[in-house]
């Protein structure tokens, strides 16, 4: 099994993809913190017998926001869990192909998962969450805007590696 280290740096990829990957590290960043903020003030208040309501549903809220950005934090630093025994036998150019199909399987996936995705959004803005009173459709636009952002940084793979650039070079896994 192979995996990148968990604050690994971005790898080169253009300029804007490098801001939207750190616009969304440091989302992630924020949806924690406030997360933690509030269940601790929350635990807080329960001492004293009291309690917020909202606190439950606002944080299941932030944790779907949180799982899928940091799916896409994931994604674009390859660090998804993925087993390489196989691939890693293979030859350079067998490596690369292989490679370029399991990313390619990985991208058509996302894009089934971001147009369902948006598709949930469209559908739920009418209903709404019980004790905030938002749109349901807020909580899931955290699946379709985090499947977006993946699908994203997986296509920047996929044409890195259409271009030879090996997994060692698009993750900075070993020196350049």
């Amino acid at each position: 099994m192979s995996t990148a280290p968990l604050l690994a740096p971005l790898p080169a990829a253009p300029p804007l993809i490098r801001a939207i990957g750190r616009t969304v590290d440091w989302v992630v960043i924020a949806i924690g913190a406030v997360t933690a903020l509030m269940v601790f003030v929350n635990v807080c208040l329960h001492l004293v017998h009291r309690d917020l309501a909202w606190v439950t549903e606002f944080g299941e809220l932030l944790m779907v926001w949180v799982t899928f950005l940091g799916g896409a934090c994931a994604a674009q630093r390859g660090a998804h869990m993925t087993i390489t025994e196989f691939i890693d036998k293979l030859p350079a150019p067998k490596r690369r192909w292989a490679d370029l199909a399991v990313q390619s399987a990985c991208l058509v996936m996302l894009g089934v998962l971001v147009r369902f995705g948006w598709s949930l959004v469209d559908g739920n803005w009418g209903n709404q969450l019980t004790v905030l009173q938002w749109p349901m459709a807020i909580q899931y636009m955290g699946m379709a805007v985090g499947c977006t952002l993946m699908a994203l940084f997986v296509a920047w793979d996929v044409w890195q590696i259409a271009r030879g650039v090996p997994r060692e070079v698009r993750y900075g896994l070993s020196e350049h």
